[in-house]
């Protein structure tokens, strides 16, 4: 699915709309966000020599993850962080990159929700967690 139908799923807009892409199969989403360079969280992550910082990469795994519940009783309910755990980053993500994710929701608890995912450019490990979200009425 591209961004306009993400934004049918997920409350995020931009900026804080991440993922441009995100693909369901066999209950994973496999996302995509193309870094231009021109993005507000490079502009002081650092001059001269921007990288995504390690939270905005955390950020793209969950929206990607939230897009699975799409199917479930999500309708009205915005995702909410809840924990981040076991994070590891392993390479830089910098412009003219594609992160590619890939996720996957291990169980859930009532309106809790918890996942695992990773990020990968040209399929390098660039970053890995296991993260937790509550879905709260909007």
């Amino acid at each position: 699915m591209n961004k306009e139908e993400i934004k049918k799923i997920l409350p995020h807009r931009e900026p804080m709309l991440l993922v441009d892409e995100v693909e369901l199969i066999d209950g994973k989403a496999f996302g995509k966000c193309h870094i231009r360079g021109d993005e507000y969280f490079l502009s002081g992550h650092f001059p001269g020599n921007p990288v995504v910082p390690g939270v905005i990469l955390c950020e793209m795994m969950a929206q990607s993850a939230c897009v699975l519940l799409s199917e479930g009783a999500s309708q009205g309910m915005t995702p909410l962080f809840t924990s981040l755990d076991k994070v590891k980053f392993k390479n830089q993500v910098k412009p003219g990159d594609t992160l590619e994710t890939q996720c996957e929701i291990t169980r859930s608890r009532g309106s809790f929700y918890f996942a695992k995912g990773e990020g990968r450019v040209n399929g390098k490990l660039c970053v890995s967690a296991e993260f937790s979200f509550a879905l709260v009425k909007a």
